[in-house]
């Protein structure tokens, strides 16, 4: 029974979140087919959002480890960010502030979003070590 409790506790929290975080408390018309969209929409951004979560993951962590971070955590951690964009000599580059703690993990991330490739039947591994349980 306690099992059930904290499931439903989970998933309530899920809910929650798409409700605050992504903006699913506020419907933007009254016609459902648009509601329907909307909420497509947030639900795709949701999910990039815990895809975006993997992708940045320390390889050495297994399932247990992990933790669930709230997408206004992701969005803080990983968009917005103290960083200026140049170009020059046709490159684009990001320069960030020297107080930035977690430049090696964003350029972690960024290697391995650049690095998504398909091939025939997917795309080819972008983090090194599967997640174990």
């Amino acid at each position: 029974m306690v099992a059930f409790y904290n499931k439903r506790a989970a998933v309530e929290n899920l809910i929650k979140e798409s409700n605050n975080d992504i903006g699913l408390k506020a419907h933007p018309s009254g016609q459902w087919a648009m509601n329907a969209n909307h909420f497509r929409l947030s639900m795709i951004a949701y999910n990039l959002s815990c895809w975006l979560e993997l992708f940045e993951r320390d390889e050495s962590l297994t399932v247990p480890e992990l933790t669930h971070r709230t997408v206004a955590t992701t969005r803080f951690r990983l968009v917005y960010l103290a960083a200026k964009i140049t170009r020059h000599g046709g490159h684009t580059e990001i320069r960030f502030g020297s107080q930035y703690p977690k430049r090696d993990r964003f350029d972690q991330l960024m290697a391995r979003l650049r690095s998504i490739e398909p091939k025939m039947d997917g795309f080819i591994p972008v983090v090194n070590t599967p997640i174990r349980a």
